[in-house]
């Protein structure tokens, strides 16, 4: 079965450090949505830059559908399946035009010239960037050079998307358009979705919740049930969805703070 399998990991910054993670596992599949939810520096960048093989394991595996990211030969087909979009969209921007950077990565491929105008044209359209073609990026606000940055890795057909805090500069109604993205490429594509996010509401709607604690996954699951575990949600510093703690007050359980 086509996934991400990521068996026993661990990773540190230089030979002598300490692990950042330590024997982390889980697998991503095909048409599946993942919440990856931590306080900050327990690890959440570090793991998904991993995944695509920007950075290598010091220990354990990490296969994209039976290809190894170790292996040097393997990661220009392994990065063609998986598709990245960084917390800070200015990580990834590099053209002079909104237009030129949808395009960058099609031009990259070899793709011709009329099947990338027709896939350029349905980004700027899907992505609400049409009025924007010839801007530069640098003139765009956080949230449509976000939505710029989604909108190139799309237009490169991904079978996985690996979204680092993607809806962290977007107001409430584009961050809902983001979840209905993923329920759409998720329907008509198949795509899997590792999802980082910040936002308890927006895991609720995963299939799935990871919670990093201090580099390991302390919770693999269904995104109800880790939410329903408030002391865990507290020792990882994350919210609980307000519909999980009414839920919780109704059934008379006391509700700590998460934060």
């Amino acid at each position: 079965m086509p996934m991400i399998k990521v068996e026993h990991v661990f990773f540190s910054y230089s030979q002598d450090g300490p692990f950042v993670l330590q024997d982390v596992s889980f697998q991503l599949e095909r048409g599946e949505s993942v919440a990856l939810m931590g306080a900050n520096g327990s690890g959440k960048t570090t793991l998904v830059r991993c995944l695509n093989g920007l950075f290598l394991p010091s220990k354990g595996e990490i296969q994209v559908d039976g290809l190894s990211v170790q292996n040097p030969h393997a990661r220009y087909e392994i990065r063609r399946k998986v598709g990245m979009v960084f917390q800070n969209p200015d990580d990834q921007i590099v053209a002079t035009t909104v237009e030129r950077e949808i395009a960058f990565g099609l031009e990259n491929l070899g793709v011709s010239r009329e099947e990338m105008v027709e896939r350029v044209e349905s980004a700027l359209k899907r992505f609400h960037l049409e009025s924007y073609r010839f801007h530069p990026p640098h003139l765009l606000s956080g949230g449509e050079r976000q939505r710029l940055a989604l909108a190139s890795i799309w237009v490169l057909e991904p079978q996985y998307f690996i979204l680092d805090e993607p809806t962290s500069l977007l107001d409430p109604c584009t961050r809902e358009e983001m979840l209905l993205f993923m329920e759409k490429e998720i329907r008509e594509r198949n795509t899997g979705f590792l999802l980082v996010t910040q936002y308890p509401e927006e895991a609720l709607q995963c299939d799935r919740l990871l919670l990093l604690d201090s580099g390991k996954i302390v919770f693999d699951g269904p995104p109800k049930e880790g939410f329903r575990n408030f002391s865990q949600c507290r020792n990882s510093k994350i919210g609980i969805p307000v519909a999980i703690e009414l839920e919780l007050f109704l059934e008379g359980q006391e509700i700590a703070s998460c934060f």
